[in-house]
């Protein structure tokens, strides 16, 4: 049996590296005196590894910290808005989006270009990201510290692999190499992964919903041309063994219903997608439906009855199997919000067992649409803060 070895000089500072960056992350305006007692490195330690991020446009010096009695006062530190950012992208099924994050967690850019992707192959499709890519770096030049990629289909956590997209007819695709082919990215980590899942850790990182960490038990449904789901639990992303949970849309709801792209009958994304709710409320997009449920035209209130049926019959199944207190309405459902969220609520509790005892709450996103492409950026963006070290080296290699 191999001997793990020892851990090397370069191995220690990379960690500790992490441990600096990561505590800065958690308390913008923390001293040095103060990162060495969260982390428990010594003065001396945390003095040169900032001394270093500062160096690499990570990290940045404040003003003199608070201190109570006698003795010099320290800087405070902040990550620096200046250093590498993360890039957010989203292929949607009838859009392309872009988002700019630097460390902060500030948006610099975002941009989203509506186009028909469900004609196109995936080559096709994908240049046209990659030049999004190119325009977005360009027009804001940054260094791009990480890429995320949100699509909407399976993807395969072990591989980042999209295995299938049924709304775009895509199977088995390598997103990453495909654009690592197209754009020059270098060695930047690109991650890959379902648009739902990157919405839920975008609500949770970058929603407004009162205190800080109010989210930790949800299920965000993202609710638009396909229907996925994002669920986290005790502030984790749950992805499944494969990387292949959430998947809410394919939920049957009504054996007897139309069938879906994914080829079953009566899945929810069939009976309650977007594209279903416009045609049942003779609305052609989804402004022109608000504008008729706030004039209370009656197809478009019964188009969203039909919703709240649906959709709480699916939901009640997973409130049921995972006993998660809190519903999350994205996409187009969180423009519908107002007009969804009794009926819904009713819904739930007719068929959520444990609803006598355990109230359920339904919340509107507040990033709606941006919130896969903002998760998307802030996920590479976190990846930066977990492993800082390439760019200290980097900086100092220079």
């Amino acid at each position: 049996m191999t001997q793990p070895k020892p851990a090397g000089q370069h191995t220690v500072r990379r960690h500790n590296s992490a441990l600096v960056l990561g505590a800065i992350a958690d308390s913008p305006g923390i001293s040095r005196a103060g990162v060495a007692a969260r982390t428990g490195l010594t003065k001396a330690t945390v003095s040169s590894l900032v001394d270093r991020a500062i160096a690499a446009d990570l990290v940045v010096d404040g003003e003199p910290a608070r201190r109570d009695g006698p003795g010099r006062r320290g800087t405070t530190l902040s990550l620096s808005p200046a250093g590498p950012h993360g890039l957010g992208v989203e292929i949607g099924v009838d859009y392309i989006a872009t988002c700019l994050v630097d460390l902060t967690g500030s948006v610099a850019s975002q941009r989203i270009k509506p186009v028909d992707n469900r004609a196109q192959p995936a080559n096709r499709v994908l240049a046209k990201v990659a030049r999004a890519i190119r325009t977005t770096v360009t027009e804001l030049p940054a260094q791009v510290g990480g890429v995320g990629v949100a699509v909407p289909g399976l993807v395969e956590s072990a591989t980042g692999f999209l295995r299938t997209a049924p709304n775009l007819g895509w199977r088995d695709v390598d997103v990453q190499a495909e654009l690592r082919d197209r754009v020059d990215l270098g060695d930047t980590a690109i991650m890959v992964g379902n648009e739902a899942n990157f919405a839920a850790l975008g609500e949770m990182w970058g929603g407004d919903h009162g205190d800080p960490g109010e989210l930790r038990d949800f299920v965000h449904v993202s609710g638009e041309i396909g229907i996925g789901a994002g669920i986290v639990m005790d502030g984790v992303l749950f992805e499944g063994v494969r990387g292949f949970g959430g998947e809410v849309g394919h939920l049957p709801v009504d054996s007897k219903g139309p069938q879906c792209s994914c080829g079953a009958r009566g899945c929810l994304e069939a009976m309650a997608g977007q594209d279903t709710i416009l045609r049942q409320a003779g609305a052609p997009d989804v402004d022109a439906l608000v504008d008729r449920l706030r004039g209370n035209d009656r197809k478009a209130l019964a188009a969203t009855r039909s919703v709240a049926r649906w959709l709480g019959t699916a939901l009640s199944t997973v409130v049921n199997l995972l006993d998660v207190p809190t519903i999350v309405l994205g996409g187009t459902y969180a423009r519908i919000e107002p007009w969804l969220h009794d009926l819904l609520l009713d819904e739930l509790t007719t068929r959520v067992v444990s609803a006598t005892w355990s109230q359920l709450r339904i919340l509107p996103s507040t990033l709606g649409t941006e919130a896969a492409v903002r998760g998307a950026a802030a996920s590479a963006v976190r990846a930066i803060v977990a492993d800082p070290d390439p760019f200290i080296t980097a900086t100092v290699a220079v």
